[in-house]
């Protein structure tokens, strides 16, 4: 257990880093294929003792530490085409640079289980991330990590495949990448992206 004077020691050693997770509030869509960034920051949450809960910026929110650097957990209640809104107001008011910033969403792209970190890049096809480009810069450069849910079937509408739940043969997969992600954002924050991307990434063959 921390003394009073550990935790003032901490809160002035290592700055802040925000770590969002983007998916859609309210329970209908919580084990959806969209809400695996939600589910990657709840379990960051787990790891380090907090909660996630407080109501701030148009977002659920919760703070830790690690390491002696003040992490803050966001998920964005907007709905997620509007997840730029929260991370604005966020970065505004803890005066944080884009860099210190960590987003974590789903990716149609790669395959199912898979994770990918990237320092900076394009949105693709993801409203969200287009939605955080439109309020913070399209040349904002923040590290972010795409969790694979599998590629969308031929036919049919992207909008339906990313709201449905994973399938059971799927769950282990997506809990697994779900998992790493949540290992990665830490890494992130305690090696630099660089290392980060080294050790989490696939490799190449």
């Amino acid at each position: 257990m921390h003394s009073i004077f550990d935790i003032f020691r901490r809160k002035k050693e290592g700055g802040v880093w925000l770590i969002a997770g983007l998916g859609n509030p309210g329970a209908a869509y919580e084990a959806t294929r969209h809400n695996v960034g939600f589910r990657a920051v709840d379990e960051i949450a787990r790891g380090l003792g907090a909660e996630i809960r407080k109501k701030n910026f148009g977002a659920l929110t919760g703070e830790a530490f690690l390491d002696g650097v003040k992490l803050v957990l966001i998920k964005p209640q907007t709905f997620m085409n509007l997840s730029g809104e929260a991370v604005q107001k966020a970065l505004r008011f803890f005066k944080a640079e884009p860099e210190k910033l960590i987003v974590i969403y789903d990716d149609v792209d790669l395959p199912l289980g898979n994770i990918r970190l990237r320092a900076f890049g394009g949105t693709g096809s993801h409203n969200g991330m287009r939605s955080i480009a439109d309020h913070i810069g399209d040349d904002a450069k923040f590290p972010r990590i795409r969790i694979g849910i599998g590629q969308q079937p031929t036919g049919g509408e992207l909008r339906d495949y990313v709201l449905q739940k994973f399938r059971q043969e799927e769950a282990g997969a997506a809990a697994a990448a779900v998992s790493a992600a949540a290992a990665a954002a830490l890494d992130v924050v305690r090696i630099g992206i660089e290392r980060a991307m080294t050790a989490h990434n696939p490799k190449r063959k």
